[in-house]
């Protein structure tokens, strides 16, 4: 009698510790979900080939599409920067004299997720290299342009060795930096737990 009892008792010990960790795990499965519904990788393909094609992490650049446009090709920026990694005329220019002089794109193209993305890309990777691969000053300049990074990047109290900031003076440029950073982090967390476990 005593044995049934225990063996019974050791069922349902057993059967409410296999319901628990059934439960946990479909917690995190809903959890990984809710995580990529809001950290998405859109445009894979064209994020992997871009960013290869740069030497730049791929989660870098889902971080900035996903801060600037939130993945909408079509958004555009009260200062009319286009698409998906939101492109000024001025800088359009500039980097397609860069990488497509020959080509005959316009601003218009940048609404093209393709045309974004690779101009984007080599716009975000040129940052990196000229701020030693730092990603909160890269983001900076992207943001509000070398010429005033560079300006900040000569006063001690934004910049201890001249190359990148510690500081961001600005509030709009903090606030982005912030969204880049955070974003990148979440990316990180939540892709490399995904690849781990797959």
């Amino acid at each position: 009698m005593k044995r049934r009892k225990a063996r019974r008792r050791l069922i349902c010990l057993l059967a409410l510790i296999i319901v628990a960790i059934t439960g946990i795990q479909l917690f995190r499965a809903g959890l990984n979900k809710i995580d990529n519904a809001r950290y998405p990788q859109k445009y894979r393909n064209l994020v992997e080939r871009y960013a290869k094609e740069n030497q730049m992490d791929p989660l870098i650049l889902y971080s900035v599409i996903r801060t600037e446009s939130g993945f909408d090709p079509q958004a555009v920026s009260n200062v009319e920067a286009r698409g998906l990694m939101q492109i000024t005329e001025e800088t359009f220019d500039w980097i397609k004299s860069k990488i497509a002089p020959d080509e005959s794109l316009t601003f218009e193209d940048l609404f093209d997720p393709e045309t974004n993305i690779r101009f984007g890309s080599y716009y975000f990777s040129q940052c990196l290299q000229r701020y030693d691969n730092d990603l909160a000053t890269a983001a900076a300049a992207y943001h509000s342009g070398w010429g005033t990074v560079d300006g900040l990047l000569e006063e001690a109290e934004y910049s201890a060795d001249g190359t990148v900031l510690h500081t961001f003076p600005y509030t709009q440029m903090k606030r982005y930096v912030y969204k880049i950073t955070q974003a990148f982090q979440k990316y990180q967390e939540i892709y490399s737990i995904t690849e781990i476990e797959g």
